[in-house]
Order: structure tokens, then C-alpha cells, then sequence
């Protein structure tokens, strides 16, 4: 949540909204309308969250993982960091095996929290000389007292939504999967900044590992990108839906993890890799 600009609510809306939650269902217009007018609190101002990709990195091992440990490390002497894990391969398999079993979305989306929480638990043991540990998606109420202690913290990557996770329009595969689960972490704590590591400099116009001709895209608008509906994205396109409605973490950023420094430069507020924005640069609010 994050403080209006003036700093003060407005009274009489306020106590509208007051009496509204007292007597109206969670999904009432007037409800939803005064919600959106009413002052917040940022919960984690000034932290960073960072994906570290399954596939991209975890699945690699030891010469992708370990630069990125002592970066991570390094980081944190500055910043304070929220780092989350992705599912990778073994989530890919396991989607997979589960689908032609039949199984439905829900559960399928408890597997991938499974697989995401065993790299938590992976970059936990090589974080934990450092003292920084693990919080489970369960547990997610200590971040603050984690990230007071050692000014970092693990959490697996996957959204909390179980069972009831919303059904895709096509197949049975979890439409928010880690990048959504990370996205969500960095808005709902209204934190400063969002960067997804991956094995790729960003954004292409195709997949660049099997098309020479696909084209680097430095920034971007989130409409833009998702008007272009391009085949093969590096972020989950259940992600960009989220970051195009969000209040507070207005744009995100994609690097390479396989490039030294890169994490580090991204976190320093350098431009690498790509930018999306929920609107243009100097169009409003990011």
C-alpha cells in the first residue's frame, strides 16, 4: 500500500468506507470505488525483488548459480532484497504428466508450488552462510523481521492461490505461475523494484535461441507488448496482465543472470536488459 500524495484522507470518505465494508459485499461498485480513493501505506517501501528463473538459472547448477549467490550477497550490504525462485524444468514435467493424467489446474498449480519451494529451499542452503534465510509462502507475515535482521530473505515463487487458481482459457496449465507469484510480492508489499533474471538480455521480438532474426527490444509499454501478442515471450503473459493494472510497481525489468554485474547494474537503477512500463515514460506515475 503506499501513502497518497497530500498525505491526509479524505474524512467523509473514509467513513463512507467504513460503513460500506460493514454492509456491502467485497465486490460492491461503491465499495470498490471509495477503496480506490483511500490513502495506503507502503508495507515494504525501498526493497527490491528478484526472480531468479528456474530454467534460466537454478536448472543450469553450480556455474550459473554461484555468481549469482555472491552478487545476491554483495547486494545486499545496500539493498534490501526479496529474492524469489522459479520452477523450471522439473515444474515443465511435472505440468505436463499431470495434464495428461487429466488432473485440473488446481492441482497443477500445487505441484508447481512444490517444485518452486525445493529451489527456495536449493538457494537457501547456499545463502545461509550469509544468515539469510527461507520464508515459506505460509510464513510470508515474518518478511519484514527478515529483512530487518539481514536485510534479505528467500520465498518460494509461486502465487498462493492453490486450488483456486483461475482456470486458463486454453488447457490446464496455471495461467500465474512464478513471475506472477514474484510480480504479486513486489506490488502487494509495494516495494521499489522488480527484476526478473533470466538466460536472455531481455525482450525479443521472437526467441532468440532458435531464431537469428529476432529483435532485441530495449523498453517497452505493457499494452504495447501485449497488442503485439508475439509467439514466444520471456515473462508469463498472466504478469504483464497484472503489472498493466497495478498502483504501485509500475514497471519491471529483465536481464541476463549469465552476464556478471548485470543483477548488480539493475539494482543500481541502471538501464539493462529490458523495461516494461504500465504507461510511457513521462506519462504518468510509474
Amino acid at each position: 500500500m503506499s501513502v497518497s500524495a497530500s498525505g491526509s484522507a479524505d474524512h467523509a470518505d473514509l467513513a463512507d468506507l467504513a460503513a460500506l465494508l460493514s454492509d456491502r459485499s467485497l465486490d460492491d461498485a461503491g465499495l470498490a470505488a471509495l477503496s480506490d480513493r483511500a490513502p495506503e501505506i507502503p508495507t515494504l517501501p525501498g526493497v527490491s525483488v528478484v526472480k531468479i528463473g528456474g530454467q534460466s538459472l537454478m536448472d543450469r547448477g553450480r556455474t550459473a548459480v554461484l555468481p549469482l549467490v555472491d552478487e545476491i550477497v554483495a547486494a545486499t550490504a545496500i539493498r534490501r532484497l526479496l529474492i524469489g525462485t522459479g520452477g523450471g524444468t522439473r515444474a515443465r514435467h511435472a505440468y505436463a504428466l499431470a495434464a495428461q493424467l487429466g488432473l485440473p489446474t488446481g492441482v497443477l498449480s500445487e505441484i508447481g508450488s512444490a517444485v518452486a519451494g525445493q529451489n527456495a529451499t536449493m538457494l537457501g542452503f547456499l545463502l545461509a552462510k550469509h544468515g539469510i534465510p527461507v520464508v515459506e509462502a505460509n510464513a510470508f507475515a515474518t518478511l519484514p523481521l527478515r529483512l530487518a535482521e539481514v536485510g534479505a530473505a528467500v520465498f518460494p515463487g509461486m502465487p498462493p492461490y492453490g486450488l483456486w487458481q483461475r482456470v486458463p482459457h486454453e488447457g490446464v496449465v496455471p495461467p500465474y505461475r512464478t513471475d506472477a507469484g514474484c510480480y504479486l510480492v513486489a506490488e502487494t508489499y509495494a516495494c521499489e523494484q522488480m527484476i526478473f533474471v533470466k538466460d536472455e538480455d531481455g525482450l525479443y521480438t521472437a526467441n532468440p535461441k532458435n531464431d537469428p532474426a529476432a529483435t532485441f527490444i530495449p523498453e517497452i509499454t505493457v499494452d504495447e507488448l501485449l497488442a503485439r501478442d508475439l509467439p514466444d515471450l520471456v515473462l508469463e503473459r498472466g504478469m504483464l496482465e497484472l503489472l498493466r493494472d497495478a498502483r504501485h510497481v509500475r514497471s519491471v525489468q529483465v536481464v541476463n543472470g549469465l552476464v556478471p554485474g548485470n543483477l548488480t547494474r539493475a539494482l543500481a537503477g541502471e538501464h539493462v536488459g529490458t523495461i516494461i512500463t504500465a504507461v510511457p515514460r513521462g506519462g504518468g506515475p510509474q
